[in-house]
């Protein structure tokens, strides 16, 4: 069966067919590095890994790139809290997003290019536009004109004479068109841009606003607009056309549909040929948003539950579904995943006995081992649908306990197939990690590490501090890592 994917760009379920045969170029939207990730964050982390790893699964060489936004005004906002400029900021929270990533056994993309690092090309790319027509200098701004663009609307299905007024209310008066966007924004970044997204303990807006970087350019002082930096990124690490373009639905409109008309403006060419987007993770019928606040960090979760039960989680519901985050949605994917770690340790088991023999053939468990085969293929192939994929898996497990609760001597050969099954799809695929640690375990890790830290924050009211400092070297020396918050001291799990 053809990998058929649900491409936003035409609305159509389509035959899967890169540029060429043998590769992807593979463009994720990533992270403003404003606020611990979420696990509406997660979501599309480890749906695009699964998507990386299946492409890899069936034979593609997967170039893949996801950003870091490191120049926001929200950045700004949480000078004070999380840093003293907005490039400190910007560096915690990178640093906090690679650790969550690597916590949830995704795979390393190719690179992850950060905007602050983009900047020549961003400059190049707004001057091509300019060049070209479809853009227009104001007071050292630049801003895209999206009636010079026949297309504008195309992935949105949108008209953009009917559309309302994108960017900052003061932005408005200098453009021709409300629907006009900022490609490069005079000056640094105004107080009463970031007010409303500080924190308690945040530096006072003028001073937050002081540490915001600025960069020369043909036009003056400035910084880059949002959009036009997830466009550069791409051409630089990728090409002018890529295969796969991946966010979240929140950014169809205006986020994608202005990369598009940007880059094609600027190239003559499609910029992507498949559009994916996946679903909101949602909770009391919110989408789960840190402006919002309620989110779960993707470090709470992971500290209580572990990476395998994340995984399986967040992988429940097809990626262009809409998710929800509940106490029975995450009870559903403990049970679903002991269900297969039970069936992977006793498959293990049962083939390293004694009792395990060459010669007994048992045929029922070498047809569900196909039937498992088939059906997570025909599941990853009809869109990625990593809940059926799952449920493949499940059935293996019930295939191997029948085999072993009905059988006194057992199928060394299926066996074993049964664990390559598992290591294979299940591992390699669905990127879970058998054999390891249950959630038992890690909720127990983490009780004791916050024993550990209680009794740190102890010494250190007592005045007792090499004594703290002490117990948390022992912490970190254990793969523990201490970060003091100002919510707190945390302990997180290399």
């Amino acid at each position: 069966m053809t990998l058929r994917v649900t491409n936003t760009l035409t609305g159509e379920r389509e035959d899967f067919e890169p540029r060429d045969p043998d590769s992807v170029l593979l463009y994720y939207c990533g992270l403003t590095t404003s606020d611990p990730a979420h696990l509406g964050h997660a979501r599309g982390w480890v749906h695009v890994d699964v998507m990386h790893r299946w492409l890899e699964h069936v034979g593609y060489d997967v170039r893949h790139v996801e950003n870091f936004t490191d120049v926001n005004e929200k950045i700004v906002a949480r000078v004070g809290e999380d840093g003293e400029s907005e490039a400190d900021v910007a560096r915690h929270y990178v640093r906090s997003v690679i650790r969550d990533m690597r916590s949830l056994n995704l795979l390393r993309a190719e690179v992850y290019p950060r905007v602050t690092e983009h900047v020549p090309q961003i400059i190049d790319l707004v001057e091509t536009l300019l060049e070209r027509g479809h853009a227009y200098e104001v007071d050292g701004s630049v801003y895209f004109d999206v009636t010079s663009f026949e297309d504008y609307g195309k992935l949105s299905n949108q008209d953009p004479a009917e559309l309302d007024a994108q960017g900052d209310p003061d932005e408005r008066s200098e453009k021709r068109n409300p629907a006009d966007f900022a490609l490069w924004k005079a000056g640094g970044v105004d107080p009463a841009a970031i007010e409303d997204h500080q924190h308690e303990g945040a530096a006072p807006p003028e001073e937050a606003c002081e540490t915001a970087q600025t960069w020369d350019s043909p036009w003056g002082e400035g910084r880059p607009g949002w959009h036009i930096e997830c466009s550069a990124m791409s051409m630089t690490h990728l090409d002018d056309s890529i295969d796969v373009h991946v966010g979240g639905q929140d950014l169809v409109f205006p986020h994608h549909e202005n990369e598009i008309a940007q880059s094609e403006a600027a190239t003559g060419e499609q910029f992507a040929r498949y559009w994916l987007h996946v679903g909101l993770l949602e909770t009391s019928e919110e989408k789960m948003s840190s402006s919002l606040g309620n989110f779960s960090t993707v470090a709470e979760f992971v500290g209580e539950h572990g990476p395998n039960v994340a995984r399986t989680f967040l992988l429940s519901t097809a990626y262009h579904s809409k998710a929800t985050y509940s106490a029975e949605t995450v009870a559903e994917a403990e049970e679903r995943w002991e269900r297969l770690e039970r069936g992977y340790r006793r498959a293990v088991e049962a083939a390293d006995s004694v009792d395990a023999h060459t010669t007994v053939e048992d045929d029922a468990l070498g047809e569900a081992i196909d039937a498992v085969r088939e059906d997570f293929t025909e599941a990853m192939n009809d869109d990625f649908n990593t809940r059926e994929a799952t449920t493949a898996l499940l059935e293996l497990a019930g295939a191997v306990n029948r085999h072993v609760d009905d059988h006194d001597e057992y199928d060394y050969r299926n066996l074993r197939r049964a664990v390559e099954t598992f290591e294979d799809l299940g591992a390699g695929v669905l990127g879970l990690s058998f054999g390891g640690e249950s959630s038992g375990d890690v909720r127990v890790a983490q009780e004791l590490a916050d024993l550990v830290l209680s009794l740190r924050e102890q010494e250190r009211e007592s005045g007792n501090y090499d004594r703290a400092d002490e117990l948390r070297d022992e912490l970190e020396g254990l793969g523990v890592t201490v970060e003091d918050t100002d919510d707190g001291p945390v302990a997180r799990f290399d």
